[in-house]
């Protein structure tokens, strides 16, 4: 479907159409679901005022006093980016002892580095980087190149969550920070995305497609997602506390952090912004802008006006696809024709291979015994109070 066909639809609040989402459902008024959406979760989630300082100011003391008698009070994942750079100042400034967490997928672009170094110097808060081993990691990137599904970042955001997790298990410590919000991060059409939890499709995916065995892969297996529900380990979004406009958030970043920006959202690697500003629209039909740029329009920091006017631009600047065309394709060793054959593949839904189910379903003498354990999942709870 083009935007100049008859069957065309088009939000009359966002930018968000038929096109992007062929599940979108309108109101009477020409207002998307995902506009919709983004008002339910905003009112529900998004706290202002003397509310929000009374709801922080509670969380925060009940994320101190976990870390009590431990070294660190909170886990916090850090990618150079936005979100996670202004809540690692925020957490600072909240006196909670924070470890910074990152992922090293070899992807990182030099800016993303020296924004993390330049940030956590200042702040004075400690580093832990998990580096994957590089050939089991390109393999799995391959692999879901090959399988030929749109979520081929599945392979970083997974094993972010588990070395979160797994950082969080090894420091005892009962608290994620995370960088997700409402109002910049609501609005996504779900066939853009796969459950980021899901390692038995990565499995699947690798076992068909891959040559390397995932045997130092962080996996979010079933025995890690037992431990950090035994382990009460949860994932707090503070930035919802917060008056969280981006602009002013990059400003306040490069004043006190020496922050540099780094163009697109999510642009700090250099693998993401060539899968979504070159893989996703050229093979998938897909603008991740249209979505953002909605999200900001739902939150009042963007009017439609400028949307549309942003989104007259290429998604990727000519000159800066040309250098990450010859890097990408270099770094995982495949050829123009090799990749071009990917590109022109099918598309496969992810549903067309295994996925994870309960593991209650899975096991036969856990469906039999999971009442017994949900008892005493509350009674901890209870005790731990």
């Amino acid at each position: 479907m083009e935007r100049n066909d008859v069957d065309y639809l088009q939000c009359v609040r966002c930018v968000l159409d038929n096109k992007d989402d062929p599940q979108i459902i309108f109101d009477s008024s020409g207002v998307c679901n995902h506009c919709l959406a983004y008002d339910l979760a905003e009112k529900q989630l998004v706290k202002s005022g003397e509310t929000a300082k009374s709801e922080l100011a509670a969380l925060v003391s009940k994320i101190r006093k976990s870390g009590e008698g431990r070294r660190y009070d909170c886990i916090l994942g850090v990618s150079g980016g936005v979100d996670s750079s202004y809540l690692a100042l925020i957490a600072k400034d909240l006196g909670l002892r924070v470890l910074a967490v990152h992922f090293d997928n070899g992807w990182n672009s030099e800016l993303a580095v020296k924004n993390i170094e330049t940030m956590l110097a200042k702040l004075g808060i400690d580093l832990f980087t998990f580096v994957v081993d590089w050939s089991e990691f390109r393999d799995l990137q391959l692999a879901l190149l090959k399988a030929s599904v749109v979520d081929i970042e599945l392979a970083t955001d997974h094993a972010m969550l588990a070395t979160l997790y797994q950082a969080a298990l090894d420091q005892k410590v009962k608290y994620i920070l995370s960088g997700h919000n409402v109002v910049s991060e609501q609005v996504l059409p779900k066939h853009w995305y796969f459950d980021k939890r899901d390692h038995i499709h990565i499995r699947a995916i690798n076992q068909r497609f891959g040559t390397v065995p995932l045997k130092t892969y962080p996996l979010l297996n079933s025995w890690l997602k037992f431990s950090v529900v035994w382990s009460q380990i949860r994932s707090v979004t503070l930035l919802n506390y917060l008056d969280y406009n981006k602009k002013a958030v990059k400003k306040t970043l490069i004043d006190r952090l020496g922050w540099r920006d780094y163009g697109g959202k999510h642009y700090e690697s250099v693998f993401t912004r060539f899968y979504q500003g070159y893989i996703l629209p050229t093979k998938f039909g897909i603008d991740k802008r249209r979505a953002h740029l909605s999200n900001l329009i739902c939150s009042r920091q963007l009017t439609r006006e400028e949307a549309l006017k942003e989104l007259e631009n290429p998604p990727y600047p000519p000159e800066m696809f040309e250098v990450d065309y010859e890097f990408v394709l270099k770094k995982l060793n495949l050829s123009a024709h090799e990749f071009d054959r990917l590109m022109h593949a099918p598309i496969i839904r992810h549903e067309e291979y295994p996925i994870d189910s309960s593991i209650y379903d899975r096991f036969l003498i856990l469906k039999l015994i999971s009442p017994i354990w949900r008892l005493i999942r509350g009674l901890r709870e209870k005790l731990v109070r």
